[in-house]
């Protein structure tokens, strides 16, 4: 069976499983229904990618793919319902390619763009570039505020925005005035905007409507972009340099073992392979493990998130004002801030960032962006308005001095895999694609160098970023968010960076240190004040089940749990006495739950509602044990975001 039917197939049995409708899945199916390119003559692959983008969907396609598989499918199905049926007895189909990414945000996105510019340049028309993502279509899983500073796709594209561009693109709102207030609980006092915070020339979008309109521009050069396949595995060569990466099994049943719509997923080797999966990445921890690459730096640190787009009423609508504010409701022990940019026609966006190393685990960081609203300062907009979509995402906070080591034998990170976030400047989207680019650029350069069989290093790679503006940018505001964890606590760091930001601009001989990883901030509950949160009213704010139905999130049911946790019981002893529930109230989404249960020692069990997983890490991240593992569930599952 061919490469491309083994992936239609895949396609095919993905948006049955995962509930994804045929319109969905003929999206992915667009670039994947052809040939795989290896049985395509050069003179046909450059037209090849266009004429599938203008196909219709065709039910009698289907049918022809299932013929195709009929013999397959019966060798493959045979034994399933027999419990002693080991899926790894069958071996998986695979696929060579010059390049494998594996995420398509705007790093995944804008290297696999730049390597085809590259290859194109060249004239190499069967130079392959591969790009798996895990959400359904692309820019399904993407979140962010979000204001971009345009010099990464500038430089990308440069006519991204040319009226004269029939495939521009169209949903930019250019920055207005910039606001900054710092909030007590019913006032909101005004303070000076540092100067990494102004936004004159910057372009407040929809982060997800961005990434699909890059997933086009990608499909357009000739890369093949599959959405819908989640890699669950990385790949090693008998040199211990990275082959590629693997998809999950699908048609796995609850108790781990294959049902009878059981498919073995597929691997692709790469000669090189760049890992782009944001914040927290499953495939992105291993390597960082295995290959140590932050022996030479200080632990990652982070925050969430919380987001919801509003239609307000067009009276109160002050097109391209960006708003941000500190202070209420986050308690002085905690880092985060507010945002609300006006964009498009009547929509806000707004939300509240609460860095991870909070330490009082009855802070629920949903109930406090639920709190924040009700703030005179942001009711006044919201009243008379309709939320239309919610989200949250984990998202980099630790900056210069927690940038890993990006290369290893056989590939890369890139984006917020490595962690590019400039958390003064509150962006990170223009270092993403930079950090895409040059990693593009490094891959092309060696690919070249390299023999076949030869396994690859990016040594450039690390070269240029160290002489890049992502480098320059980071290092001159290291010192800022860490500065809010001296003694002084909230208003020191205020204090240290205006000064920063205004005077010193980094430009001093120390470095300060993140005192902890964000789950060893975490104080037993019985230290700590409980916190009480208002019941929603409906109007303005929200309960949590509410909020995950506007995020379209799905996933089956009967399928293991993807949020790993080696024994529930152990977790429940190890956790629940000292720490009261937090993962109920650090899951902005409404996974996690102790259900009273006389027949347990503490009173309580522990459940899992892996349904409800809108992939935001903060479980992995937070877990004060850090005995929860997040890991990808079937392919195409997770939420399905609109207009975030």
């Amino acid at each position: 069976m061919s490469t491309s039917a083994r992936i239609t197939s895949c396609l095919y049995r993905q948006a049955g499983s995962a509930g994804i409708t045929s319109v969905q899945a003929t999206r992915g199916l667009r670039t994947l229904s052809t040939p795989t390119i290896n049985n395509i003559s050069p003179a046909s692959r450059s037209t090849r990618r266009p004429n599938v983008a203008r196909q219709s969907y065709n039910p009698l396609l289907r049918t022809r793919q299932a013929a195709a598989l009929s013999t397959t499918t019966q060798r493959r199905f045979a034994d399933v319902a027999d419990d002693a049926f080991d899926p790894n007895s069958i071996e998986r189909e695979s696929d060579e390619v010059d390049v494998c990414i594996v995420g398509g945000g705007p790093a995944g996105l804008a290297a696999a763009i730049r390597l085809k510019q590259l290859a194109n340049e060249a004239g190499n028309d069967e130079f392959r570039v591969l790009l798996l993502e895990k959400a359904g279509e692309i820019g399904a899983h993407t979140l962010s505020g979000a204001v971009i500073e345009p010099s990464g796709i500038k430089e990308l594209i440069p006519d991204w925005l040319d009226e004269e561009n029939p495939n521009r693109f169209t949903g930019a709102t250019p920055a207005g005035g910039d606001t900054m207030r710092f909030l007590t609980e019913k006032r909101a006092f005004w303070v000076p905007t540092p100067p990494q915070m102004h936004n004159k020339g910057n372009y407040i979008v929809s982060l997800s409507e961005f990434t699909k309109w890059l997933g086009e521009r990608a499909e357009e050069v000739g890369v093949e972009v599959y959405p819908g396949f989640a890699a669950s595995e990385v790949l090693y060569k008998s040199d211990g340099s990275v082959k590629g990466v693997a998809t999950n099994d699908l048609g796995l049943g609850r108790n781990g073992k294959p049902t009878d719509r059981f498919e073995r997923g597929m691997e692709f080797h790469a000669r090189v392979t760049l890992f782009g999966e944001g914040c927290h990445g499953s495939l992105s921890k291993q390597v960082i493990n295995k290959y140590d690459l932050r022996r030479d730096s200080q632990p990652q640190t982070y925050g969430l998130g919380v987001k919801e787009v509003w239609e307000i009423q067009p009276e109160k609508f002050k097109k391209g004002e960006i708003f941000h504010s500190m202070g209420y409701p986050l308690p002085a022990n905690t880092y985060g801030g507010a945002w609300m940019y006006h964009f498009g026609d009547n929509l806000v966006s707004i939300g509240l960032v609460t860095a991870l190393d909070y330490p009082n685990p009855w802070l629920s960081p949903y109930g406090e962006f639920q709190k924040m609203k009700q703030h005179p300062f942001y009711r006044h907009y919201l009243e008379g308005g309709k939320c239309i979509s919610y989200g949250a995402r984990a998202l980099i906070e630790g900056g210069f001095q927690s940038i890993p080591k990006v290369a290893f034998p056989g590939g890369a990170l890139i984006g917020d895999s490595a962690g590019f976030v400039n958390v003064p400047k509150v962006k990170g989207t223009h270092n993403a694609m930079k950090s895409g680019m040059l990693a593009a650029n490094a891959a092309w350069d060696a690919l070249q160098d390299t023999n076949d069989s030869g396994s690859v290093f990016l040594y450039s790679y690390e070269d240029s970023l160290r002489n890049s503006s992502i480098w320059k940018e980071l290092k001159e505001v290291r010192n800022m968010r860490p500065s809010f964890h001296s003694p002084l606590g909230l208003y020191g760091g205020i204090m240290y960076s205006g000064i920063d930001a205004f005077l010193l601009k980094g430009r001093v001989p120390w470095t300060f240190k993140h005192k902890v990883r964000d789950h060893e901030a975490t104080k037993p509950a019985d230290e700590c004040e409980k916190i009480e949160y208002p019941k929603p009213d409906g109007k303005i704010t929200f309960d949590i089940l509410t909020s995950v139905s506007r995020t379209g999130t799905n996933h089956e049911e009967d399928q293991p749990v993807h949020l790993q946790v080696k024994d529930w019981d152990q977790h429940t002893k190890e956790t629940y006495p000292k720490y009261k529930g937090v993962e109920n109230r650090f899951c902005p989404a409404g996974v996690y739950e102790y259900v009273e249960d006389a027949t347990k020692k503490e009173g309580v069990r522990f459940q899992i509602n892996a349904q409800n997983c809108i992939h935001c890490k903060t479980c992995d991240i937070k877990a004060p044990n850090q005995d929860i593992n997040w890991q990808v569930p079937q392919g195409g599952e997770g939420p399905k975001y609109y207009m975030t």
